[in-house]
């Protein structure tokens, strides 16, 4: 029965993998002319996101990230609990890659081989307080901040920012955080 789970798994991340490769990656790509990476690794509290399936209910959202100059990559640890506040407690690890090396804007993003999906840093507060994560699809987004809340007003303004640049900011989950 293992190797069953284990052979219908493989298939569907190949598929998976197919999908991505061959989906239309064009659409939204403007991002921050310049990210200074020394000041984005550390801890990101998310704020809000439309989520992919493995976010859903995810309470306490934190990413972490550190640079790995050894690898020339980004060690990323996403953490959060499961369904509550106290609810169990995973995480995910993550790897990421700067494409664009110029302005360290553009990522690719990679949970588990062979899958690397895109990571555009939209938008990003000047004393990084607050950055926005997007995708060209506009599927998904990230908003996050080094603490675990803003002001209402805050995120307003985020919001405002990031539908004046022409990204989809609909649907937007709030996460609860108790930090």
């Amino acid at each position: 029965m293992n190797r069953f789970k284990k052979f219908n798994f493989m298939k569907i991340v190949f598929l998976l993998f197919v999908i991505v490769q061959c989906k239309e990656t064009e659409g939204f790509r403007k991002t921050v002319p310049s990210v200074d990476l020394n000041r984005f690794m550390g801890k990101w509290y998310v704020i809000a996101s439309r989520p992919t399936s493995f976010e859903e209910n995810a309470f306490n959202a934190v990413e972490i990230y550190t640079y790995n100059s050894q690898k020339d990559q980004i060690d990323i640890s996403f953490n959060f609990n499961k369904g509550s506040l106290t609810g169990p407690k995973k995480s995910i690890p993550q790897t990421g890659y700067i494409i664009d090396k110029i302005n360290n804007s553009y990522w690719k993003v990679s949970p588990f081989w062979p899958l690397k999906f895109d990571y555009l840093i939209i938008d990003l507060d000047p004393s990084y307080k607050w950055t926005v994560i997007g995708v060209p699809d506009q599927t998904y987004i990230w908003i996050m901040a080094r603490t675990p809340t803003l002001t209402e007003a805050e995120f307003q303004k985020i919001i405002s920012r990031v539908d004046e640049m022409g990204y989809n900011s609909k649907n937007l989950v709030k996460v609860t955080n108790s930090f």
